[in-house]
């Protein structure tokens, strides 16, 4: 429990089940209700990093991922690849 002398937890995947340690933020936003200055962060394991991030953009959402403790201020766009 937080708050009575255990050690700091350190932070783990966001895939479900997964128990792994975070090495990666994969910042994101649906653009349907946020703008680029909005940004959600889902916390990836190596092995989850890509998983994560083709699940968000399988869904149009812009996908920014960084190194864990690496913070972005926006997420822009995703830019079309339509002609």
């Amino acid at each position: 429990m937080i708050g009575f002398g255990d050690a700091e937890t350190p932070p783990t995947c966001s895939r479900a089940e997964c128990r792994e340690a975070a090495a990666w933020n994969v910042n994101w936003r649906n653009p349907r209700i946020h703008g680029p200055e909005r940004v959600k962060v889902w916390l990836a394991c190596d092995g989850h990093r890509d998983f994560l991030r083709d699940y968000l953009a399988a869904r149009d959402f812009p996908v920014v991922v960084t190194p864990l403790g690496e913070t972005v201020a926006r997420v822009p766009d995703v830019e079309s690849t339509a002609s």
